[in-house]
């Protein structure tokens, strides 16, 4: 909707925009009543579901009676689900309305063949295909092949359409409507109104969670929507440049286009920050999909969550290929407090096996097997032990070699020497051995400095005194999980039959057992969890889970990725389709030639395509001309955008000192919220932080940010806080600095600290 529209009431519109406000609101009203008959008809089904799992006795089913209980399961669930999906779809389900003439000129003049609007054909764009009674298509989703003109159409290749038009609805009311005009002139009778559906839709306020732009996407950002589902798809460009969102769409679309492989084998979408996550999760399933798994960096190991930053350097240790080294030293190492040697008496036979063929013994069952998978089931551990013992006392016996092995087997000595020495050892517990030098001098000997030694070893003691990962962590537990396997899960331990006897007679014991009518009486396990007590408990709870792989990965800010994180990522798409979306400009990860070949390893052998967004839509010129100022002085060839919008306002610039850094900026955000509409989001380095915490959630649109949370987000007004502490703490200094230029659509502020 254009900015006249926008500011004045309904009442003040024209007569000809009323008009065609009140037509699409007839038919959109029509919409909504298939809406609800649809929501009527899946109550029938669920009432339909409910009568097939009806038993007419109790006690044992009937075959008939288990089939009914399987259909109605069936239909319940499919009920849910699409009652789920027209719930979903409630506002904004219809966006877009196209006017098509199919013998319109094809030779790029855009001349329309029909002397009237009336004869030409209408198609509604909506989130998801309604038909009425006579199964008529009221709207077409917006993934469908018909549906494509609405994107694709240029007044260069109009692909038959005359007008396309924007519908701005709030629940299932229409507030506005925006034409763009294909034809070199309009039909006669027909209306055209505003300036423009993309324009309008970025004047818009930004609120706390990004707005899928399905009714704005331009044709090259289509294609990309589109393009082949196999292999790797690239989209670059540089910010506000809508690579998020076309690639959010992109996943949709794949949904829509292949059911079958992509909602069986899922979909992860990989993001930079918590914050990224939290502002895009409803896009999706606004498009009507939910067959989709959200992950920020920090979650991508299932059991584990991260936040925390580490600093500059202990980010780019753990992020080289080079700790793979390290750690692969420490998870063949024994746990600190194992033992060193087996002694042991075994059919009057002493046994001493020193550590130095424990090791050997270790190194020969770890070059064939995961640690944990022997924790699991310690047979291998035993029978090479067994023969470790036999060598060295078979001199000094006529024992049968069967026999004695039998009895080192069967010695409860050595059960429990083994369930010591080759306990299970959770990755987790790995990294925090690394905060005791010696040993982390022992595993890092010829990978690691001194200095990127203590470095590490100082931001492990971090975590052990917050109880939180770090963010490069997650990656680290991740490749230690692939080399050690998931800790077994407890064996229950066997009851014997006077316990059986007794559980089966609780009554007797004046304890009442609550069973389903007409059901067998079952028992089950309860769950419980223990609360973590001290900051190390913190850091180990919760059960760690094997990478899922899925059918497509998406990897957004994929210019921020380390090596080791590119590897963990890439556990999760072996066989999977990819769609990446990054700025070189923008990387955090300092060495991009090490991450892209890391990623380069990720992606395989598949084949590659490449979509480069060149239309920055976000920003105003005048704040993007700022940023694209910085980056140059940094990164010559950084790839610019070109900003479509002027809005007169410039960045403002405050010079402050460090003693009024909370003054200046409380007076500064209140200037920003009398300017814009919608969201303030005040980035400060750490240092800052806390100073200006006050300040957070102020009026419901006021956010404090770090400069690294930042990315992928956007918002209508920023302050900036310290630019040049931003560049000193942030891992890829300018570039980061250039990301948190680059947030703010219509104003922003910068505060420099001196």
């Amino acid at each position: 909707m254009s900015t006249a529209q926008g500011t004045r009431s309904h009442e003040e519109l024209p007569d000809e925009v009323k008009h065609e406000i009140a037509h699409e609101q007839a038919h959109v009203d029509r919409v909504y009543s298939e809406l609800a008959k649809a929501g009527e008809r899946v109550q029938l089904v669920e009432s339909e579901g409910l009568a097939r799992g009806r038993a007419s006795r109790s006690g044992d089913m009937r075959d008939e009676e288990k089939a009914g209980l399987f259909e109605r399961d069936a239909l319940m669930f499919s009920a849910g689900k699409r009652r789920a999906t027209l719930e979903q779809q409630f506002e904004g389900l219809v966006f877009g309305r196209l006017d098509m003439d199919h013998a319109m000129s094809s030779d790029g003049s855009g001349s329309v063949s029909t002397g009237s609007g009336d004869d030409l054909e209408v198609r509604y764009i909506g989130r998801l295909g309604v038909r009425d009674d006579e199964y008529e298509p009221l709207v077409i989703d917006w993934r469908a092949p018909a549906a494509s003109p609405f994107y694709r159409a240029t007044p260069v290749a109009p692909e038959n359409v005359v007008r396309r038009r924007v519908l701005r609805c709030r629940d299932a009311n229409v507030l506005g409507v925006e034409d763009d005009l294909m034809a070199v002139e309009a039909p006669e009778g027909m209306t055209v109104v505003g300036d423009g559906a993309l324009m309008a839709a970025l004047t818009r306020s930004r609120g706390a969670q990004m707005r899928d732009i399905v009714a704005t996407i331009q044709r090259h950002q289509d294609e990309a929507i589109r393009a082949d589902a196999r292999g790797v798809t690239l989209i670059t460009g540089g910010p506000g440049t809508g690579k998020t969102v076309v690639a959010l769409h992109r996943a949709a679309y794949l949904l829509y286009s292949d059911r079958r492989r992509f909602e069986s084998g899922g979909i992860l979408v990989v993001g930079p920050s918590s914050a990224y996550t939290a502002y895009i999760e409803r896009v999706l399933p606004s498009l009507g999909e939910d067959s989709v798994a959200l992950r920020a960096l920090g979650d991508v190991v299932g059991g584990m969550t991260a936040t925390r930053l580490d600093t500059p350097e202990a980010a780019r240790i753990k992020g080289t290929l080079s700790i793979r080294t390290v750690l692969s030293r420490a998870a063949k190492d024994v746990a600190p407090d194992a033992p060193g040697s087996l002694r042991a008496m075994v059919a009057g036979l002493a046994v001493n096996l020193d550590e130095a063929t424990l090791r050997r013994i270790r190194g020969r069952l770890l070059s064939h097997h995961q640690h944990n998978k022997l924790a699991g089931d310690p047979s291998d551990v035993v029978s090479e032990l067994a023969s470790a013992a036999w060598n060295q006392v078979r001199t000094h016996t006529n024992m049968e070699r069967t026999e004695f092995i039998d009895r080192f087997e069967d010695s409860r000595d050595v059960e429990a020497f083994v369930a010591d020495w080759w306990r299970p050892i959770d990755p987790r517990q790995v990294l925090l051995w690394l905060t005791d030098a010696g040993r982390l001098a022992r595993f890092a000997r010829g990978v690691l400095s001194d200095a990127e030694q203590a470095e590490l070893v100082r931001s492990f003691e971090a975590a052990l005194a917050t109880g939180e990962w770090s963010v490069a962590d997650v990656a680290l537990v991740d490749h230690l999980l692939a080399r050690l396997a998931e800790v077994p899960e407890a064996q229950r331990e066997e009851r014997g039959f006077y316990e059986i006897e007794e559980f089966e007679s609780l009554s007797d014991y004046g304890v009442t057992e609550v069973e389903v009518t007409g059901s067998r009486r079952q028992t089950h396990d309860v769950g419980y969890e223990v609360t973590p007590k001290d900051a190390r408990e913190r850091l180990l709870a919760g059960r760690l889970t094997r990478a899922d792989e899925y059918s497509h990965v998406l990897v957004d800010e994929a210019q921020d990725l380390s090596p080791m994180q590119w590897r963990a990522v890439g556990r999760r798409g072996r066989y999977a389709s990819w769609t990446v979306v990054g700025d070189l400009a923008q990387a955090s990860w300092p060495d991009l030639e090490e991450a892209a070949a890391a990623r380069d390893e990720a992606f395989g052998s598949k084949k590659r395509q490449s979509f480069h967004m060149t239309t920055n839509y976000r920003n105003a010129r005048e704040i993007f001309d700022f940023a694209a100022e910085l980056i140059r002085r940094y990164v010559p060839d950084a790839d610019i955008p070109q900003a479509v919008r002027e809005t007169g306002n410039h960045p403002t610039s405050v010079a402050v000192s460090p003693n009024d850094v909370l003054a200046q900026a409380r007076s500064e955000v209140a200037t920003l919220l009398e300017q814009v509409d919608g969201s303030v989001a005040v980035i400060a380095p750490a240092k800052w932080r806390e100073v200006l915490e006050e300040l957070d959630g102020r009026s419901g649109r006021i956010v404090v940010i770090d400069p690294m949370s930042t990315k992928g987000l956007e918002y209508d007004a920023t302050l900036v806080v310290d630019p040049d502490e931003i560049t000193a703490e942030s891992p890829g200094g300018a570039r980061v600095l250039y990301v948190v230029l680059t947030r703010a659509a219509h104003r922003m502020t910068v505060l420099d600290v001196r």
